[in-house]
């Protein structure tokens, strides 16, 4: 009798155990579980808003829940960037960045509240892109030799736009006046469609710009475009000569776009964003929009675009030291 009742409580305990743990599981939910909050730290019109309206409705569907689109813009990107990195790590808050508030503002401000290597955690590249030199049509230059020839004759007095202090744009743009000793001014914005439609109305004369949302206004007249600052032409412009092939010995610059999160954000969750988001740039038509606007796709793994911001970081720390490049 007595071994009946040890073996009857020995598998009540274990019923119990076993209760309790099914507990546990049970309520171990599958990530997302409510929306996700992605941040663009630029104004609605610029590259890396597009590149989130692009991808975000697609991660929508794969995930199972809705992602938010917010744009936070201003001083280079970095007021969003620091929202991202300031986040709960949960994964349900994510920042669409840019080399500009990845690799160029962390060189050029020594005091921005985040360390893009301790704060953020990578997740996956989306994107690159080229940066081009674009003018108002009233600027009397229709081909790199005529720019030359004028930024080097410093009359008149360039003003040039910038998606903000600190960002692709504006480090591009200082670049090139050193490499030409021109007399550029800076007129920082919040953001590349707030700078591209200053160009535009003719409040300035030029920008380095994203070519994805300037393609348009060169196309309807409202803009001409010089050349690219990239390492190579556009596949989606490739009649657009570069600065380095038409004789301008400068740094390239590119576009770059990725979808990160706060630090400490689990393995798992950045693995089932990274599968989705691989996912998405996988399909047909992410693929012909991304085309459409310019972007090459990349894709890579969180190991790999982290490799990259740290690279793209020292070689333009040197570049900003050596040109004496400061924030306004």
């Amino acid at each position: 009798m007595k071994c009946l009742i040890k073996e009857f409580s020995a598998v009540a305990i274990f019923a119990v155990m076993a209760g309790a743990s099914g507990g546990v599981l049970a309520q171990a939910k599958p990530y997302p579980q409510r929306p996700i909050r992605m941040i663009i730290g630029f104004a609605p019109g610029g590259p890396a808003d597009i590149a989130g309206r692009a991808i975000g409705p697609k991660l929508s569907e794969i995930l199972g829940q809705q992602v938010i689109i917010e744009n936070r813009g201003g001083a280079g990107g970095t007021i969003g960037l620091d929202a991202v990195a300031k986040a709960a790590p949960d994964g349900y808050t994510l920042g669409l960045a840019s080399s500009g508030n990845l690799v160029m503002a962390p060189q050029l401000y020594p005091n921005i509240p985040y360390n893009v290597l301790k704060d953020i955690t990578t997740v996956s590249q989306l994107a690159t892109s080229s940066y081009v030199l674009a003018v108002n049509p009233s600027v009397p230059a229709k081909n790199v030799a005529d720019f030359v020839k004028l930024a080097k004759s410093r009359k008149p007095v360039l003003n040039y736009g910038s998606s903000g202090t600190g960002s692709s744009s504006h480090i591009a743009a200082e670049l090139l006046r050193g490499v030409l000793n021109g007399d550029f001014v800076h007129v920082p914005y919040k953001g590349t469609g707030p700078s591209l439609t200053a160009v535009v109305s003719g409040e300035i004369d030029m920008m380095i710009a994203d070519l994805t949302p300037a393609r348009p206004m060169a196309d309807s007249g409202r803009l001409r475009l010089i050349a690219a600052v990239g390492s190579k032409r556009s596949s989606a412009m490739p009649q657009l000569p570069t600065m380095i092939e038409s004789g301008v010995k400068m740094q390239p610059v590119d576009g770059r776009y990725g979808i990160v999160a706060p630090a400490s954000t689990s393995r798992e969750v950045v693995s089932r964003l990274h599968t989705a988001i691989v996912g998405a740039l996988k399909l047909s038509d992410v693929q012909q929009r991304f085309s459409q606007i310019g972007f090459d796709i990349i894709g890579d793994t969180p190991e790999r675009f982290a490799a990259t911001i740290k690279s793209e970081g020292e070689i333009f720390g040197e570049v900003i030291r050596k040109a004496g490049i400061k924030p306004d």
